[in-house]
């Protein structure tokens, strides 16, 4: 079983400093041999049911290591289905054939991202195929590859797209494509606010952010990330707080530095809805 590996994350939006791009790991899989004369021939039940393994499989490795569980999603499913054709019909298992990434096919898939990743893997057969088999040895391979296991352990992923597909009627090989997503609508957002007469500063994502008096800044971000409260004369980051979705974090500078009080917004209403 050979993998390859590929991950993508978009910049912060409103205001927030751009996050760097970052190559990690993609794959899932799904069964169509082609013909003779280039039509695919039927899926058998073997490659669902192979699907439908690595994603369990998937899931229960999460599960194990504490992690939120990752739900199908038809559009990250069409995206894989489709970069596995491409990669059966050459021999490179890249994440990059025909000038495409993992972000850019889940896009033109109609699944708008906030963070990407991808997991590959490819298995020769000379005897019968079987569904638990080949899940069994994709799965061993990305959880003892570092940068596999990165992808399969990252946290604020939401979505799942798997296919598995054999190269065609004459090549034994099974390739498998495993995309991760999480949706744009699922955003993390959160206030920033002064509520005290001086001036008050704070660092979100290597910015810094200067609030007037009652001034606030409101900040839709991809991936949560901490705020940094600079207080004192050498105006330097005293303070830290994890900046969680649905919060306002109301800062005053006073006599003894900047107190920072942390409630829930109650205008604020939580939606993580994936695309379908």
């Amino acid at each position: 079983m050979s993998s390859g590996h590929g991950f993508f994350t978009p910049p912060a939006i409103l205001r927030c400093k751009p996050l760097a791009a970052s190559l990690v790991s993609g794959e899932t899989a799904e069964l169509l041999a082609r013909a003779a004369d280039g039509a695919r021939m039927p899926i058998t039940a073997d490659i669902p049911a192979a699907e439908v393994a690595i994603v369990e499989m998937t899931n229960a490795f999460r599960r194990k290591h504490e992690l939120a569980a990752v739900r199908p999603n038809a559009q990250l499913e069409a995206a894989a289905r489709a970069y596995a054709r491409v990669l059966a019909a050459g021999t490179d298992l890249s994440h990059t054939l025909e000038e495409s990434t993992p972000a850019t096919r889940a896009q033109k898939a109609g699944y708008a991202y906030c963070q990407i990743a991808e997991n590959l893997a490819m298995a020769s057969y000379s005897g019968r195929f079987t569904p638990s088999d080949y899940a069994n040895r994709a799965m061993r391979g990305w959880e003892h590859s570092p940068t596999h296991r990165r992808v399969l352990m990252l946290p604020h992923l939401t979505d799942i797209g798997v296919a598995v597909l054999r190269a065609s009627p004459d090549d034994q090989r099974y390739i498998a494509v495993q995309l991760f997503g999480r949706p744009r609508t699922a955003r993390y957002e959160f206030k920033v606010r002064n509520t005290g007469r001086k001036t008050v500063a704070y660092e979100f994502a290597g910015k810094r952010y200067d609030l007037e008096r009652e001034q606030y800044m409101t900040h839709k971000v991809c991936l949560p990330g901490s705020i940094d409260v600079i207080t004192g004369r050498a105006r330097k980051a005293t303070a830290r707080y994890e900046a969680r979705d649905g919060q306002v974090y109301s800062l005053e500078a006073g006599p003894e530095g900047v107190t920072v009080d942390v409630a829930p917004d109650p205008r604020h209403t939580t939606e993580v809805a994936a695309p379908n």
